[in-house]
């Protein structure tokens, strides 16, 4: 039998009718993890599978049989978690081979507030060193497959949540955003992926790139899935002084329930034209979004056109730091793990344990000590605010509810690319550092694919705390679209 694209109401809709058990979807995806993972196409998605997995389910199946209860909203729900988040007991690596026997004492916050939903932590997945990057490249797995065309990049850094869930190894995801690292894989994955306002989800836990920017959040083939895990993973948390926005709305807790009724009648639609890329690359992507944007406007969506920032390359180049706040923070994490192998950053840029191509490595080691050394530093902080209110200037001045543009403007590299050196992490076009850059919430759609079959993301800037807004917008275009298309992979028979 086949699990394939299943949903968590449909999961849960099986469980309560007796026609599906915890046990049976988890062995299913361990399975696919087997044939599809590590060995097969190779996809490379899932760092450490959980051990405990199919026992943790089996429980969960036990307790639903004696008290026709469910332990909570993800009751059984077989989650991959990025290797970026602690897991007590099993080993935590941050994309790093240094780490690659670390084994924390505790739970990130997220993983415990999972675990208190029901859900059961399938595995561990895939990024590059401590999330610096774009793209899969990690010392510690090497480089994770694309399964829309596995010569290609699925993008970074929280590859392996996006590829392994558009490859139905889990049901699915957490990521971390922290440029772009939720939104970027997803858009080359088919999938929805959502940064949500800093803040809504603690770091605790979570190995840190830019704190400031820093942000868990959900990657899956369905808004609903995104809403549901989104519902459990946001909430104060003493622990993470960022989360004190959370005291500021009533939203935690009530995503799911909120996309009812979702239609593209209701939104109001700006684009911003100049987030839109030039050449051949950018050529196949702008098709595919421009096409997306007719559909906005015949599903009933107004459309303003032709909204600019202005010096769209400027403002990243002004609000980017991190070559000058990453070293500190990474230090200041490490140092407060006395089981590991090394204490600071500067520790594992020594070491020389890191994969070559993952140039922001070495971009990061050439910054400060303390980002106040740099006589750019506050000006660039300073910067951020001021992006943000220009960017809400123009939805102000436009009427809009959200603005609209290419996710990243190039379709999805491939390795031999990116091993020619045609892009590093500060020149490659995405536009996901938009909201990263100015703390501002933003949801990547499936738009739909190039002609040579590869997936195009539109992304959706939202307002403060507009998380609500977001994924009403992606419900209205999931229905209205059906963007989503599995990819078409070599399944061996065990893990059909």
């Amino acid at each position: 039998m086949s699990f394939a694209e299943l949903t968590i109401a449909d999961f849960h809709q099986r469980v309560r009718t007796g026609a599906l058990t915890s046990a049976e979807l988890t062995r299913w995806y361990l399975d696919r993890i087997e044939t599809l993972d590590s060995a097969g196409p190779m996809i490379n998605a899932v760092v450490t599978v959980n051990p405990q997995a199919l026992a943790d389910a089996e429980a969960l199946d036990a307790a639903y049989a004696g008290s026709g209860e469910f332990h909570g909203p993800l009751h059984g729900v077989p989650v991959l978690v990025k290797d970026q988040a602690e897991t007590a007991g099993l080993p935590t690596a941050f994309g790093s081979a240094l780490f690659a026997d670390h084994v924390p004492a505790e739970d990130a916050t997220v993983v415990a507030r999972l675990r208190a939903a029901g859900a059961v932590v399938l595995g561990k997945t895939a990024m590059c060193d401590f999330a610096a990057g774009w793209f899969s490249f990690s010392s510690r797995s090497g480089y994770t497959k694309n399964p829309y065309d596995l010569a290609r990049e699925p993008g970074g850094s929280s590859a392996g949540t996006a590829a392994g869930i558009a490859a139905d190894l889990g049901l699915i995801g957490v990521g971390e955003d922290t440029g772009g690292s939720i939104r970027l894989p997803a858009s080359f994955t088919n999938l929805f992926g959502l940064r949500p306002t800093t803040g809504l989800v603690s770091r605790t836990g979570f190995s840190p790139l830019v704190h400031f920017q820093d942000t868990p959040g959900p990657i899956g083939r369905t808004v609903a899935d995104v809403a549901a895990l989104f519902d459990v993973i946001t909430g104060y948390d003493p622990r993470d002084p960022y989360t004190s926005i959370c005291v500021t709305t009533d939203d935690p807790g009530t995503y799911l329930a909120s996309l009812e009724g979702a239609q593209l009648s209701d939104v109001r639609v700006g684009v911003l034209a100049d987030a839109f890329g030039t050449g051949p690359d950018a050529d196949q992507v702008n098709e595919v979004v421009r096409a997306a944007i007719g559909r906005l406007a015949a599903g009933g969506a107004t459309v303003v056109e032709g909204i600019e920032l202005g010096d769209l390359a400027d403002w990243i180049a002004g609000t980017s730091l991190y070559t000058t706040q990453s070293k500190q923070d990474l230090t200041a994490f490490l140092g407060a793990r006395p089981t590991a192998p090394v204490h600071s950053f500067d520790e594992v840029h020594a070491s020389g344990v890191f994969h070559p191509l993952n140039d922001l490595i070495d971009d990061i080691a050439a910054g400060p000590q303390d980002p106040e050394d740099d006589p750019e530093y506050h000006r660039k902080r300073l910067r951020q605010e001021e992006w943000r209110r220009r960017l809400l200037t123009l939805m102000a001045d436009a009427g809009v509810d959200v603005l609209v543009y290419p996710t990243v403007q190039v379709p999805p590299p491939t390795r031999d690319e990116l091993a020619a050196g045609k892009w590093t992490a500060l020149t490659f076009p995405t536009n996901t550092v938009i909201a990263s850059q100015t703390s501002l919430p933003a949801l990547t759609v499936p738009a739909g694919f190039t002609g040579g079959g590869l997936p195009v993301g539109l992304e959706v800037l939202g307002k403060p705390l507009a998380e609500k807004a977001l994924l009403r917008f992606g419900r209205a275009w999931e229905r209205e679209t059906a963007p989503r298309r599995a990819p078409e992979l070599p399944v061996p028979a065990v893990a059909r």
